[in-house]
């Protein structure tokens, strides 16, 4: 995913919450390259603890662009019920990633 914020970033412009100062392409990138960043720790021995840290830490500042996605979705009378029902049932399904990335990070 962290390629794809480079490759077609918009999307994910369009994800960012409109309350951030700045413009979105910017949290685009950078949340790319901490995808990248993070995806690179996890996958090297010496630094997946880190990488489990980092990971967490990931999922929970990406968290707000979730929201902000699940807002829209839901407020748009075009979208079907499934793709709402989809995006409302994405936001719980955080906390087993950050429980998860919690367990790689305390692992010794």
């Amino acid at each position: 995913m962290g390629v794809l914020h480079f490759l077609a970033p918009k999307p994910f412009d369009g994800i960012v919450p409109r309350q951030l100062p700045g413009k979105p392409r910017t949290y685009t990138y950078a949340s790319g390259a901490a995808e990248l960043g993070v995806a690179t720790a996890l996958a090297v021995p010496r630094t997946r603890r880190a990488g489990g840290w980092l990971a967490a830490a990931l999922f929970i500042g990406v968290f707000p662009a979730n929201v902000q996605m699940a807002v829209d979705v839901v407020g748009n009378p075009k979208a079907s019920g499934a793709v709402k029902a989809g995006v409302l049932a994405r936001l719980p399904l955080q906390i087993p990633m950050i429980l998860a990335a919690l367990r790689v990070a305390r692992r010794d």
